[in-house]
């Protein structure tokens, strides 16, 4: 089975898990989202302005006895209302859990549209435990700054 199957089949396990209050997770979560919009990157793309952000999000549990460590990122580019953005997601061993691209890039899956919107449902998921519960969720919320790099994308 290929690894992102594996991974597609997981997160929804993971996801109906976490609903159900079963779960601990501990998440660390950095975004240059909030940061001061005059000391942002910008990219110019056929004369419009794209305005350069990155998120990266830590999720690590135990589950059926295993470790569980995710780690996906985003580059979101914004030009008023519109948006674009880049998606990766890492499984790491569990001794790495630096937020870099390129540390992490040997541990790369393959992400489709879909394995990205389930990683984000499992994020939102997460989310709402948080709400109902903290003890089920460790949530660490930090700033970070982005330098971007030609990375290829």
């Amino acid at each position: 089975m290929k690894k992102e199957t594996g991974l597609m089949r997981k997160l929804t396990e993971l996801t109906k898990e976490t609903k159900a209050g079963k779960l601990h997770w501990d998440i660390q979560y950095q975004t240059t989202e909030y940061n001061d919009p005059a000391g942002k990157p910008v990219e110019e793309e056929n004369g419009e302005k794209w305005i350069v952000d990155e998120c990266f999000v830590g999720f690590h549990c135990m589950h059926q006895g295993r470790e569980f460590l995710m780690i996906t990122y985003e580059q979101f580019y914004t030009c008023g209302d519109k948006k674009k953005s880049c998606n990766l997601v890492f499984l790491p061993p569990d001794g790495i859990r630096f937020f870099d691209v390129d540390v992490l890039a040997p541990y790369a899956v393959a992400a489709d549209q879909m394995l990205v919107y389930e990683a984000h449902m499992l994020w939102l998921t997460i989310l709402e435990a948080y709400k109902k519960d903290q003890s089920l969720v460790k949530l660490e919320v930090s700033p970070r700054e982005l330098v971007l790099q030609n990375r290829g994308f």
